[in-house]
């Protein structure tokens, strides 16, 4: 009745859907079956073709090691087959020099027959001489014995030459080892006097920033003596090269006259180029400035084989640096009591 209700309110009547979702999902569960069943098949082939891969794999390696193995033998070989062949050729090399030795002896050999011929013929001439050759023969002997006498006295002063000449080799080098020790004397003397001089002139000098000791060097800056670019000594620089030059006369006197020294004067220039006509170069420059202040120190008493001037130009700097600091450094006249 309720069915005849839902009619005689006018709806239309719903089919039964579920037979035929039924049948589709069981074709569906039927094509993933077979898909699987395909997929579990081609997965077997692809694992039998997969282990035939690799057991062809290891066939081949084990192949390679084997041919590995080989060719390391056949290094072997051919490393035992070089040793061999340079021992063959060595023995081939010794066994030629034998037969050259063998050869050259039996060349020898038939020198000797040769000569052992000439020595039985030139006997036998021998035997046939007269007395008189007999007699040239004593004379001979006793010529060979006033010889061998000369040359014993010969030996006898040659050994008393060489007795001599031993005696002279040890006087050599006893005078050797005391001229050494002469020249090291003379050496601490001159480095005692180069002290008290460098200590005179600082003291004359006084405790300035612009003088600095390098070493064996007294280092004094240019710009001291020298304005710049120029090598025309200044009144400071006469002034204070009047200081050194009276150092120096003063230092000479003390010197003994055996010692070798002179006093160089190096001129030094920073790494700023230079090129006027009175200077194409800083080595024209820094010669100029020390042969200026060998001058004026010549004129002032300083005995002119004592002086010597040098000029550097700008390659032997006190610092490397570029700053006007450095450059101000650079830039110096030095003076080096040192042998002649």
């Amino acid at each position: 009745m309720a069915h005849a209700g839902r009619r005689i309110r006018g709806r239309a009547p719903t089919g039964d859907y579920w037979p035929g979702f039924v049948d589709a999902m069981s074709s569906l569960l039927l094509v993933l079956i077979f898909l699987l069943t395909i997929f579990v098949i081609t997965q077997f082939f692809l694992n039998q073709l997969v282990s035939n891969k690799d057991s062809a794999l290891d066939s081949l390696r084990s192949q390679i090691a084997e041919l590995v193995n080989q060719l390391a033998l056949e290094r072997r070989e051919k490393a035992d087959l070089q040793a061999t062949i340079l021992s063959l050729q060595d023995s081939l090399a010794a066994a030629s020099a034998e037969q050259s030795r063998l050869a050259a002896l039996a060349d020898e050999s038939a020198g000797a027959g040769s000569r052992i011929s000439e020595l039985e013929s030139a006997l036998a001439d021998e035997k046939k001489v007269s007395s008189e050759a007999l007699a040239q023969v004593e004379l001979l002997n006793q010529q060979i014995s006033a010889l061998r006498r000369q040359l014993a006295t010969l030996e006898a002063a040659l050994e008393a030459a060489e007795q001599r000449d031993r005696e002279q080799q040890v006087q050599i080098a006893d005078l050797g080892h005391r001229l050494n020790a002469a020249l090291a004397q003379r050496v601490q003397e001159l480095t005692r006097y180069r002290s008290e001089f460098f200590g005179r002139l600082r003291a004359i000098l006084g405790d300035r920033q612009d003088i600095e000791i390098v070493g064996d060097r007294f280092v004094m800056h240019s710009e001291v003596f020298f304005d710049s670019g120029s090598a025309e000594l200044n009144p400071e620089g006469r002034q204070q090269l009047d200081k050194i030059a009276t150092a120096v006369r003063e230092i000479a006197a003390d010197i003994p006259d055996e010692i070798p020294w002179v006093l160089r004067v190096d001129g030094h220039t920073d790494r700023n180029p230079i090129a006027t006509a009175q200077f194409p170069s800083n080595w024209y420059l820094s010669s100029a400035r020390a042969i200026a202040v060998v001058n004026y120190l010549t004129s002032k008493g300083v005995p002119e084989r004592r002086l010597v001037a040098a000029g550097f130009g700008e390659f032997h700097p006190l610092t490397e640096g570029t700053s006007p600091a450095d450059n101000r450094r650079n830039r110096r006249i030095e003076f080096k009591l040192t042998e002649r």
